[in-house]
């Protein structure tokens, strides 16, 4: 792949796919793949996970039944480089509140594809 893998539409397919992983218990095996050897992803309760924690974790947590990621934009940040903000909403069976948070995606290219180098969730509160 090329610059192409770091558009809008590239990430946000890519993020797609994220987030279908978590519907089916399987973001640990897809983010262990993503990710870098030095990213982190860094959630609303505060945690901040390495790759090796999500990758050994993520598949046992409580899977998403529903989701929708909105208003999306690029953020390039240098060369091989860019940002994917956008907002997403999540729904669990069984819990009466979704999920809403801002999200923020940085990738960079690793032997011209797209790695994911930090993760960043940004609750919304009303």
């Amino acid at each position: 792949m090329t610059e192409n893998s770091l558009t809008l539409h590239a990430l946000l397919a890519l993020e797609h796919r994220g987030w279908e992983s978590l519907t089916r218990h399987d973001g640990g095996r897809f983010y262990g793949a993503l990710m870098t050897a030095d990213a982190v992803m860094i959630l609303v309760n505060g945690m901040v996970l390495d790759r090796d924690t999500v990758a050994a974790t993520l598949d046992d947590s409580p899977a998403w039944s529903a989701f929708t990621l909105e208003d999306a934009r690029l953020v390039p940040t240098g060369e091989g480089s860019a940002a994917l903000v956008y907002r997403a909403t999540a729904a669990r069976d069984g819990e009466e509140e979704p999920f809403v948070a801002l999200m923020s995606s940085h990738y960079t290219l690793v032997d011209g594809e797209p790695a994911l180098t930090l993760y960043q969730q940004t609750t919304v509160t009303h």
